[in-house]
């Protein structure tokens, strides 16, 4: 059961998602963009849940991804559609507030 809720939730591995973010991976906030006044991410571009499908071509030839949203249930989402459309590397980030402490801290 709790690895049914990190699925979905993010919180999966966090030194994976952290190793991943340290080298460089694109970062994509799924919120919408009145949800980003509560914060933001440096250096992480806002692509909603409902415009993946039609931005793909964003996501091609990117070395590692990670997705990421208010609480981390749309980023699972984002990350399936990914997946599922072909595009490898796709890490559901969790929470932005996660991600942007990971960034905040990037040596």
């Amino acid at each position: 059961m709790l690895g049914l809720l990190k699925t979905l939730f993010g919180g999966g591995n966090n030194q994976e998602i952290e190793e991943v973010i340290q080298s460089g991976a694109f970062l994509v906030d799924v919120r919408s963009p009145e949800e980003l006044a509560s914060g933001k991410v440096k250096g992480a571009v806002n692509i909603p849940l409902n415009q993946i499908q039609s931005q793909l071509a964003n996501f091609k030839d990117k070395k590692a991804i990670v997705v990421f949203c208010q609480s981390g249930m749309r980023s699972g989402q984002a990350a399936r559609i990914l997946k599922q459309s072909g595009i490898k590397n796709v890490y559901n980030g969790g929470s932005w507030r996660s991600v942007d402490q990971i960034v905040k801290n990037k040596k």
